[in-house]
Order: C-alpha cells, then structure tokens, then sequence
C-alpha cells in the first residue's frame, strides 16, 4: 500500500523559502543579462561581438539557468535535499559573474549571496556548507589563467578571508536570530499559560467544584440576560430541583456520602440537558435549570426524564435505599417579572416536596389545586 507523506508546517515553509529564492534568482540572472547588453551598447566595451554573445552571455546564463532548473526539480522530487540544490545553483549564479566581470573589484561581494541567504534557514551548520561551496567555486575559477594572472597575490589571500569573515558574520546573524525566535517561543509558551490558567480561574468562578455545574452566582447572571431574551420574544423555562430528605442522608450516612450523591443527581442533569439549556447547583442540594428554544411541553418532558432517571439510580453507599427529587417548572409570561417568575417556581417545588416529593408540579397545576379548593 502507498503512503503518502503529508508535509508538516516546517516542510512548507522550508519549501516555500526555497521556491522565493529560486525565483529571486532568476530576476539575479536576467538582471545581469540586462546590465551586460546595456554596457556592450552604450559603453566602451573591449569585446568583440562574438565574443560577447559566447563569453559573456550565453555560457554564464545557461549554466545559471541550467543550476535554477536543476534546483526547482531536485525541490520538487527531493525535498530533502532542496537546500543544498538552491545553493548550488546560488554559487553557479555568484561565481559565473564574477568570472565574466572579474576586472570589476565589488563584484566579489555577489559571493556573499549564497551566504546570505542560508541565514533564512537558521542553521549554522548550513551557513558554513554554503562557505564552502564558496571556496569551491573560487578554486574553480582560479582554474582560468587569464581570472588567475589578474590576481594579485593579495587578492589569492584576501578573497578566502572575505568569505570567511562574511561567513562568520552570517553565523552572527543565525545566532541572534535563533535566540530571538528561542524568546518568542518562550514568551509565546507564556502566554498560552497565562491563558490557559486565565481560563481555567474564569471557570472555577463560574462552576461549582463539586458538581461541576454553573454556581449560584453565575446562573443569576445568566438568567438576568435570559429574561431580556424572553422578553424579546425567546421562549424560556424555568426549572427547580431538590432532591428529597437530603438533611437525612447527611446525618445518617455522612456529608461524604452526601457529596457522592451531589455528584450522581448532577451528573443525570448534565446528560440529559441540551447544548443551549443552562444548569446551575443553586443552594446545598437544589439545581437550577433555564431551558431554552423548546415548548413548555418538551421542557416538562425533559425535568420529568431527569426525574425518573435519578430516581432509578443505584447508591451502593445507601444500602439499597434510593434517592428521589421533586421539581418546580414554571414558563416565562409577559406578566411575570423575573423575581415573580422564580417565586412562583419556588413555590411549584414547595408545593411538590409538600404532596409526597418525587413529582413534577408546573404552574397550571398550582392553578387547578387553587380552584379545588376554592
């Protein structure tokens, strides 16, 4: 089976670099060939046309953009090794001027090209590679006796120097830079802490530890912007739950146990929610829940699954005994302020944990039990 290798965000980048190189050699390539018809028509040039055409142009450039195409296809088909292609065909490009335009003394500093730009790879190692590659080309073109009797035996010394110490300035640079970017890192790691801290305190603000729910004061805010969206026409309910005889669950089988059970009773609120409902632990052992986006009739359905499901849970530390909650559900009306609107849901628990616990009491059944007994 073929695996293809996906690159990784170093690799693009690295191959990225190297096409921009490739291509700035090529403006390099054609800005010489420019510069030369430009000199052999306007000034006083001591070559012969034919000459010109062979010895100036045409080698020169066609070795330059046979090492640019070698380059592009080595980066293409060997990424590994693209690097070291492009500064080849740098050195090609570097010493291919310099042998044509050898009477012209600054120009040796286009050696430096090759040097300078694998400072963009940050590696010392690379930067001395490149210097060589450097020394090469040079020896190379000493081959030339007419390149060699123009150099003065200062020069034979003096060219190995300057590449050296351009070299060694490159090596600076690489320095710097890695403890420059090594700095960014860190301060970059830094703050990915802080954030990541930052979020963590925002949420232990907002969450109660034990239950990991909302705590009493993030619902208060939450349901203060949920009745602006009510009154702008949202549908929302408003659910309270508190499991029964909890008092006695403490005192019988201690405060540990009664945090287990917390636990359980939050957990069953947790899975059974929507993404957009939102649930608090609002005292010792009553929940608060705003739901959202749904009729009275699904949010009755949703507390009454809660209902049934911790009702058949299992608690091992009760010796078989199990827990029950009763629920007070009330729906937003234009006539209800949010102080009302909770009252009355507090009174739908008060009325729920007074008839027998373990039962859903709503709004419309308050409204019947008063009409009984009127």
């Amino acid at each position: 089976m073929h695996n293809s290798h996906i690159p990784t965000d170093y690799e693009f980048k690295h191959s990225k670099w190297i096409k921009k190189m490739l291509r700035a050699y090529w403006l390099v390539v054609l800005t010489h060939v420019v510069i030369q018809i430009g000199c052999f028509l306007f000034l006083d040039y001591d070559r012969t046309p034919e000459d010109f055409m062979i010895h100036v142009l045409f080698w020169p450039t066609l070795a330059s953009a046979l090492a640019i195409l070698i380059a592009s296809w080595v980066e293409r088909r060997f990424s590994s090794f693209s690097f070291y292609s492009m500064s080849m065909a740098s050195t090609v490009i570097a010493w291919s001027i310099i042998h044509v335009n050898y009477d012209i003394r600054i120009i040796l500093a286009i050696c430096l090209l090759p040097i300078f730009a694998s400072v963009l790879f940050f590696n010392k190692k690379r930067v001395w590679t490149v210097c060589l590659m450097q020394m090469i080309g040079y020896v190379i073109v000493l081959c030339d006796p007419a390149y060699r009797l123009y150099l003065s035996s200062f020069d034979m010394v003096s060219i190995p120097a300057f590449l050296i110490v351009g070299t060694y300035v490159a090596q600076l640079i690489v320095i710097s830079g890695v403890e420059v970017l090594d700095d960014l890192q860190a301060s970059m790691l830094a703050k990915q802490d802080l954030i990541v801290r930052n979020a963590i305190m925002s949420k232990q603000s907002k969450t109660d530890g034990l239950t990991n729910l909302y705590n009493q004061s993030s619902f208060k805010d939450y349901y203060e912007k949920a009745f602006e969206y009510a009154n702008n026409g949202m549908s929302l309910h408003l659910a309270l739950i508190d499991i029964d005889n909890f008092k006695s669950i403490n005192d019988t089988y201690g405060h540990r146990v009664g945090d287990v059970i917390l636990e359980r009773v939050s957990l069953v609120i947790q899975e059974n929610v929507t993404s957009s409902d939102i649930a608090a632990r609002y005292g010792g052992e009553e929940f608060a829940l705003l739901m959202f986006e749904q009729s009275f009739e699904q949010a009755y359905t949703l507390v009454e699954q809660i209902r049934k499901k911790i009702a058949r849970l299992v608690h091992p530390e009760l010796e078989g005994a199990y827990i029950t909650v009763s629920v007070g559900l009330q729906s937003y009306s234009p006539n209800l302020s949010k102080d009302k609107l909770f009252e009355e849901v507090d009174a739908c628990l008060y009325t729920a944990k007074r008839t027998g616990k373990n039962k859903t009491v709503t709004s419309l059944d308050l409204s019947l039990t008063v009409e009984e007994n009127n």
